[in-house]
């Protein structure tokens, strides 16, 4: 059992933290006695068609931009996408996955990528803050997810996409959810990095990629973080 964990244009998006993502993904399979790798690619590297989990983070206007072209002209997470494998991204990797997001004070119109049916346009307040919120379809306490939100976009889904979560706590896309999800393209607003805070949406992740559940891990120190960050933001 092997599996390809690929960060991707950590220089354009990786501004706040979110390559702490791939780091969990890793440990968290190495621990279970899965041969897990991570590759990273650059601007100017060619996306593996190998790779079962892609990861985007967070970057400024100017970076997303960037990205999408560079994105576009590789076509490596189309090909992912197209032959089932996981897309996990954060923030402005988020945005960039829809058909469209809006850059600067005027709220100029990009096209994305086209992989998630989404589309961003900046919203009437910042938010910034911690977020709270209940993913859809899952119960128990390992269904509340925590994070850090730092985003001025509000995003509307499409009917081919749905809800990653209901919001409790925060902002998220600007109508009381919090990201979306279609098939195995999952996107989401919070930071922290968001899977070191939720280590039950990190196992989804993995299962997703290996096409099978896994048994838990009992990790006391995760769940000490958990209950101290829930605590935080219930006030």
């Amino acid at each position: 059992m092997s599996l390809e964990i690929v960060l991707v244009y950590q220089s354009l998006l990786g501004i706040y933290g979110d390559q702490g993502n791939a780091k969990v993904l890793l440990k968290r399979a190495q621990w279970r006695g899965i041969d897990a790798t991570l590759t990273q690619v650059e601007p100017g590297d060619a996306l593996p068609d190998s790779g079962d989990i892609f990861l985007l983070g967070g970057g400024e206007d100017g970076a997303q931009t960037s990205a999408v072209r560079l994105l576009k002209a590789d076509g490596g997470l189309h090909r992912a996408v197209d032959r089932d494998a996981v897309v996990f991204a954060v923030c402005a990797g988020y945005q960039i996955l829809g058909h469209s997001f809006g850059v600067g004070d005027a709220d100029d119109l990009r096209e994305g990528l086209g992989l998630l049916d989404v589309t961003t346009t900046r919203g009437p307040e910042r938010a910034v803050g911690e977020i709270l919120t209940h993913w859809n379809g899952h119960e128990g306490e390992q269904a509340w997810l925590t994070g850090f939100e730092n985003h001025g976009g509000y995003t509307a889904l499409g009917p081919q996409a749905t809800p990653l979560a209901t919001v409790e706590v925060g902002i998220g896309n600007g109508d009381g959810t919090e990201g979306a999800v279609q098939g195995k393209v999952l996107g989401t607003y919070p930071h922290g990095p968001v899977l070191a805070r939720n280590p039950a949406l990190a196992d989804h992740l993995l299962e997703q990629a290996l096409g099978h559940g896994l048994d838990p891990l009992e990790r006391w120190e995760h769940d000490e973080l958990r209950r101290q960050r829930l605590a935080a933001v219930r006030g």
